[in-house]
């Protein structure tokens, strides 16, 4: 069984496109799951909603899409949260606030967008210096203390950052890294940034060994019209945006 991995797309369809289309260069999968943080971001908000309806693919919530949820817009509302919820309908904000926090894709295989039980809390990394690492094994450990134990793939999202762990006597952790938002900000204390490095669109295939074969995780890295994503941010006013998606760091 293949198990394509979906995450953060964060409003960019043109990366979502290149990324179905590697996709099904590669032979496709037989269950294409979404971790979440699909609209949010000064670019195409709406687009991105209907192409992922279409798909109807198995998502879970993350923390963007609630905030996207939230009813009104007020001041405290994050910059491109706002600009995806004014994009949006009420229907389809009500369709992101109603997926789920985690999902069990296939039997042992767990997918959530940050951790299994919250939708914006890292799960294996830290902040040092202004930069997400990866956090220590024990932190690790103790931040998946209510997933299910007979859980032996998680699937998460959230940090941007494309990872491959294998906790001893527990789960494999993979995360994809970001489709469409290559680096960002989180003013939320402590400060920092997350940086995926390079401009490319980041999606993953797992595939299911069985019958004595082990499993097989590829972190995947596509060229884009990022170009293109960039200009769009460029014309919603959010020029360190159009910066991290040019060159897959944050501005300085």
């Amino acid at each position: 069984m293949r198990i394509a991995v979906l995450a953060d797309i964060h409003g960019n369809v043109l990366a979502l496109d290149a990324v179905l289309e590697d996709l099904g260069q590669r032979g496709g999968a037989d269950l294409t799951v979404n971790l979440g943080d699909s609209v949010s971001g000064p670019l195409w908000p709406r687009e991105t909603f209907e192409r992922l309806e279409a798909l109807d693919l198995p998502t879970v919530r993350g923390n963007h899409d609630r905030r996207v949820a939230r009813d009104p817009v007020d001041e405290d509302m994050w910059p491109s949260d706002a600009y995806a919820q004014e994009r949006l309908t009420q229907a389809q904000r009500e369709v992101l606030f109603a997926q789920p926090l985690t999902l069990e894709i296939a039997p042992g295989i767990v997918a959530f967008h940050a951790r299994p039980d919250h939708d914006e809390k890292y799960l294996t990394d830290a902040v040092v210096e202004g930069r997400l690492v990866r956090a220590p094994l024990a932190t690790i450990r103790r931040r998946l203390k209510t997933l299910d134990p007979a859980c032996r793939i998680a699937l998460c999202g959230h940090s941007h950052r494309a990872e491959l762990i294998r906790i001893p006597d527990g789960p494999v952790i993979f995360n994809p890294g970001s489709i469409g938002c290559p680096a960002y900000d989180d003013s939320t204390p402590p400060s920092h940034v997350s940086e995926q490095g390079s401009p490319h669109a980041r999606y993953g295939i797992v595939t299911l060994g069985g019958q004595g074969r082990p499993d097989r995780f590829e972190a995947i890295a596509i060229e884009y019209d990022h170009e293109a994503a960039a200009r769009q941010a460029e014309q919603a006013g959010r020029p360190e945006w159009a910066h991290a998606l040019r060159t897959g760091f944050m501005p300085g």
